[in-house]
């Protein structure tokens, strides 16, 4: 077996790792205090959960395929799975930032009218809650798009990377792809993106992954300071 293919079943945690992610984020959309979101505060989280369960049956399903994978059509079967898999987990990952923004819109408009009814400290909470959350989403963005997302890795021909990690430099020059990332790499970029505003050890190198990241900081920036502006005003 190639390394290309050895990397199915070494990031094969990866997965359940993203998913756990999905469920995170629905926790915390309940956790939130003050109401910021459309309709019901179970809505958003609800129809999260009712997306990701058949997600995570379908990719139980197709790492048991993975293992028993043995020829060439076997593993275009499985190339095909991963890649409808793929296709759903990125338009949940859309959903969750969008809902995600609407909470950060909501936030905004709540701050600017000064309503009497949203207490200033559950305020705060509900920002940090909204800044946690884009630091998990914009994980999942970078973790599914780079070098073709973890559902092409190592069953579709590709060369090209979005991300340039250090490991990647080290030893092979001429291989840059060689080292495969997993989901712990892509949170730890997504949360030093979202407290430096910038880039750190890991380099973007597609305009996909600056746009990405370019968002991110920028959201992130303006969490941080919707939170310093209204802790300063409930010190004054």
């Amino acid at each position: 077996m190639s390394w290309a293919l050895k990397a199915i079943h070494t990031h094969a945690w990866d997965f359940w790792f993203a998913r756990a992610s999905v469920a995170l984020v629905a926790g915390l959309q309940l956790l939130m205090f003050n109401d910021l979101t459309i309709g019901p505060r179970w809505l958003a989280p609800g129809l999260e959960i009712a997306l990701l369960l058949p997600l995570s049956a379908a990719t139980a399903w197709t790492q048991a395929s993975a293992r028993e994978a043995r020829t060439d059509h076997h593993w275009r079967r499985v190339a095909w799975e991963r890649r409808m898999i793929r296709r759903a987990a990125l338009a949940l990952t859309a959903l969750i930032t969008v809902i995600n923004l609407g909470a950060l819109v909501e936030l905004i408009h709540a701050l600017l009218a000064g309503s009497a009814t949203k207490i200033g400290q559950t305020l705060l909470l509900d920002a940090l809650n909204i800044w946690a959350t884009n630091v998990i989403v914009f994980a999942l963005w970078f973790w599914s798009i780079d070098h073709g997302g973890p559902a092409a890795r190592g069953l579709i021909e590709t060369e090209k990377c979005d991300f340039l990690y250090p490991q990647m430099t080290i030893g092979q020059p001429r291989e840059p792809c060689t080292w495969s990332p997993g989901f712990v790499d892509y949170l730890y970029l997504s949360f030093t993106n979202a407290t430096a505003f910038s880039p750190t050890d890991t380099m973007p190198l597609s305009r996909r992954a600056k746009m990405l990241m370019m968002i991110e900081s920028a959201i992130s920036l303006l969490t941080i300071a919707l939170v310093a502006a209204r802790a300063v005003n409930i010190l004054a």
